[in-house]
């Protein structure tokens, strides 16, 4: 029977805005090439959470973290961690599209990697193109290139944010209500990618979806609260819970 590797450790996590705590203690284990969704109602520390998994949570002033992020086996709150490097290896993608304004839709591709001291054409090219095909989108854009990322259909530019994201190899992709700005056959589209995505990348996404969580993920983690109440496989948690708030919360009784 082939084991899970663990590629993420979350240990004792704490978040705070301030001197107010957000995330309560929570640990948990994401395995690698899985997909794993972050449930609960808003306001309960979701995109927080995901934040603290690439280090962003530090970037709003006087917002700081305890416990420990291991990534690999190295902690990212380390003293000698680099953030950006972090934010290499663990890319975001974010609820809204966010093509780089007055970007070609090549130069949004290929900025991580320029950003990197990569300036070889044919290794731009290379990468852009194998970035796209991850990314489902290459049939659609190969003839328009050079055209800005902007002029894109929503759905097309939250293909290409995760095309970008990919351009780096990150080894994890966080995903924040990537789908809820989309009409639902893009929706679909951004699902078929995920899961094809599993096969080279970790992805984690939170949804406020319930049915996206089920279709999509292969764990799923229920918060309430700035509390992980309940982390399971997808098909126990939203079928057998063990906690009777994250029942409560599965069948629409609050939330």
């Amino acid at each position: 029977m082939k084991t899970d590797t663990v590629l993420l450790q979350i240990k004792n996590l704490k978040a705070y805005f301030s001197s107010t705590l957000v995330l309560k203690d929570i640990s948990l284990d994401v395995s690698t090439n899985k997909v794993v969704a972050l449930i609960g109602p808003s306001g309960c520390g979701k995109s927080t959470f995901i934040r603290c998994l690439n280090r962003m949570h530090e970037e709003t002033p006087e917002a700081h973290v305890q416990g420990e992020v291991i990534l690999n086996k190295q902690n990212i709150y380390a003293p000698s961690a680099d953030p950006v490097l972090i934010r290499r290896k663990v890319g975001m993608v974010f609820q809204k599209p966010n093509p780089f304004p007055g970007m070609s839709i090549f130069d949004n591709v290929a900025l991580g990697l320029r950003l990197l001291g990569i300036r070889k054409r044919s290794v731009l090219e290379e990468k852009v193109h194998s970035s796209l095909v991850q990314a489902a989108l290459w049939n659609e854009v190969k003839n328009i290139l050079k055209r800005p990322g902007t002029s894109l259909s929503g759905g097309q530019q939250q293909r290409l944010c995760i095309a970008r994201t990919l351009a780096t190899t990150p080894s994890v992709i966080l995903m924040d209500e990537p789908t809820s700005a989309l009409d639902p056959v893009s929706t679909m589209r951004i699902e078929e990618l995920i899961r094809h995505l599993v096969q080279t990348v970790t992805v984690v996404i939170v949804t406020h979806n319930m049915q996206q969580a089920s279709r999509i993920s292969d764990n799923t983690a229920f918060l309430l609260n700035g509390e992980l109440v309940e982390y399971e496989k997808t098909s126990r948690l939203f079928t057998n819970p063990s906690d009777p708030r994250t029942e409560q919360y599965i069948t629409g009784r609050f939330g």
